[in-house]
């Protein structure tokens, strides 16, 4: 399948929440001929991924954050709440949902997300400019082959043959390639001999696993692996349909989720950088040491000066404000350290970073304690074995024993692989062998991508025209951005790479960009003459809002006013006597600044809404 002609051909490998944003941004951002193709191995999963799949998830299964955070678009955030109160067909949904009004601090069933992410889409086809198109393709991408300007992207077991492929076969011609793979699965090395087992639940997250749920009997014993969301989710399943067999949720950590108040809203804070370090890192305990005192005397001065923040969410908010001045501390920690402290600290960073909803949360706190149903059992699950009458045994080990429990069902929530090399996929072995991509050096978690999501090869230059976006740039978010737990490759994190990636590609693919003339361009944009300066943040105000725009109509309309401001640029620098820069290096140097804008993460959504002028109407420079 070649691209011909002046249309360019972007593939998008996977369709689930990432590569669907990313998607979206694409036909939005794009004002020349683009051709879209999204490949999607598991055609169910489209617009949702194993997350928000509808089959995947049960009615009780909501959202962790409250529903006013689960906009697909950080410069509106309140799409998701809007759409599901006024756009949302909810004729088949259940009674406790039907009528339900959807608010900011609330709850939602992440199975609607699937709907909500196809309607967004389908609006994005629409409005999309002439010769703007987005082709599905359902089958899995094994290989791509990188070359200076384009790539090649190998498609196996495709349901129709593409562009004259054979057996299931063909290779996609594209000008560029997003990588949007999603979560690895982690292999449970402790369940190998009841992988297979019908008591034994590996994804829970599915169809099947949830059935298997629903079908145990009421009095059976339940042994689930993980005490984090994942693990609440099947535990909330369970006692909403009135289990009343013992529950052991069980994990090395023994950590759980806190509640979110009522009434959460998020907040960025500003709190004083930590001192985490001396004139050299002197070891992990005296960091660890470190890190404790100054996270318990910021608690102390947010408590102190913010006293109208709930105590829940405090170690939230430190986490959010220490996000900053992370990458300079992290940098001088030796990588071998670095490694062992996401290793050993990772579930704790991941708690102290974001709550669940009360919906989840209270049911299951509420049975859990001593003599409760819920039995919160600490220590690590070394083996599974079957018995000959259909039960499963977990040798379970903490720091001075081991104990055996007995269950008639077993739910595996063991997480993600973090490790590339470990990861259970055709293509990124194939990346990985062909150093096409590199294992993350610092954190061994994802792989090297540059500050647009570029992949990277071993000598640190893009290996070609091939970006990424969530779950593999989770180490890159660590360090890059300090950002920790889920944060690193959550929702939060993919709106960010999905404009970063879609607007950096099209500066390069379009012939109305000059990526080349940025640096002269930038000049103008520093220039001394105050109607330059005002012209040029008009302008970059005005490629926001075009960039946010829904409707073809409002973007064609704000291009417009825009062309006519990079015009008067031009004019403004040939009468100060200087070489004007070319309207392609003027409209690269607007866009790269919008893009940069919208990608803040210093503020809320809500506060970036705000101050990019997105509530009202930017008035025109007189």
């Amino acid at each position: 399948m070649k691209s011909f002609g002046r249309f360019r051909r972007v593939v998008v490998v996977g369709a689930g929440l990432a590569g669907t944003a990313t998607t979206i941004r694409f036909l939005r951002f794009a004002r020349e001929p683009l051709e879209v193709v999204l490949v999607e191995r598991r055609p169910e999963y489209r617009s949702s991924g194993v997350a928000y799949q509808r089959e995947s998830n049960h009615w009780h299964h909501v959202f962790n954050i409250q529903a006013g955070r689960m906009s697909a678009f950080r410069e509106d955030v309140d799409d998701f709440i809007r759409w599901a109160n006024q756009e949302a067909d909810r004729s088949d949904w259940p009674a406790d949902w039907r009528d339900f009004e959807f608010t900011e601090s609330g709850p939602a069933p992440r199975r609607i997300y699937q709907d909500y992410l196809e309607s967004r889409l389908a609006e994005a086809v629409r409005e999309a400019a002439p010769g703007v198109r987005l082709v599905e393709v359902d089958g899995e991408v094994v290989d791509v082959e990188v070359f200076d300007d384009h790539a090649h992207v190998v498609v196996e077991h495709l349901v129709e043959p593409l562009g004259g492929g054979e057996d299931g076969h063909a290779v996609i011609e594209a000008d560029h390639v997003v990588l949007a793979t999603g979560l690895e699965t982690k292999y449970p090395a402790f369940a190998a001999e009841v992988l297979e087992h019908p008591s034994f639940v590996r994804s829970p997250y599915s169809k099947s696993g949830i059935e298997r749920l629903l079908g145990v009997r009421k009095d059976g014993v339940v042994a689930i692996v993980g005490t984090l969301l994942s693990a609440y989710d099947s535990a909330t399943l369970l006692l909403r349909r009135g289990h009343e067999g013992r529950i052991y949720m069980i994990s090395g950590s023994g950590l759980t989720p806190r509640t979110y108040p009522p009434d959460h809203r998020h907040q960025v804070l500003e709190l004083p950088a930590p001192q985490l370090l001396g004139d050299h890192y002197e070891g992990r305990e005296e960091f660890v040491r470190r890190f404790r005192e100054e996270w318990d005397r910021a608690c102390t001065v947010l408590t102190r000066e913010h006293p109208e923040i709930s105590p829940v969410v405090v170690t939230e908010r430190v986490a959010k404000s220490w996000e900053p001045y992370l990458p300079a501390i992290l940098e001088r920690i030796p990588t071998d350290e670095l490694r062992a402290l996401l290793d050993g600290y990772g579930t704790l960073l991941a708690v102290l970073r974001v709550s669940a909803m009360s919906y989840t949360t209270d049911i299951v706190d509420a049975a859990m304690g001593e003599d409760k149903q819920i039995a919160l059992t600490t220590g690590r699950v070394q083996h599974i074995r079957a018995t000959g009458t259909g039960t499963l045994v977990l040798s379970v080990a903490d720091r001075d024993s081991t104990r055996t429990i007995e269950a008639d069902l077993v739910v595996s929530n063991f997480g993600r692989e973090t490790n590339y090399e470990r990861a259970d996929s055709t293509l990124w072995s194939n990346l990985l062998r062909k150093e096409i991509a590199v294992p993350h050096r610092r954190t061994g978690r994802g792989v090297e991508v540059d500050p647009y999501g570029r992949l990277l090869g071993p000598d640190g230059t893009p290996s070609g025209p091939v970006s990424v976006v969530g779950s593999p740039r989770e180490g890159d978010e660590i360090v890059r951005n300090g950002r920790t737990g889920a944060f690193t490759f959550n929702l939060a994190a993919i709106k960010n790479h999905s404009v970063e990636v879609a607007a950096t590609t099209l500066h390069r693919l379009e012939s109305c960009y000059d990526v080349s003339g940025g640096e002269i361009a930038g000049t103008v944009a520093d220039a001394a003459d105050p109607e330059s300066r005002e012209l040029v943040e008009h302008s970059v105000m005005l490629d926001v809002r075009r960039m946010a725009a829904r409707h073809h109509d409002e973007r064609q309309s704000l291009a417009a006013r825009l062309e006519g401001n990079i015009q008067r640029l031009r004019e403004l620098a040939a009468r100060e006597g200087a070489s004007p820069p070319s309207d392609r290096a003027l409209r690269f140097a607007v866009s790269s600044a919008a893009t940069t804008k919208l990608t803040d993460l210093s503020v809320t959504p809500r506060e970036l809404r705000f101050l990019l002028g997105l509530e009202e109407a930017v008035e025109p420079v007189a």
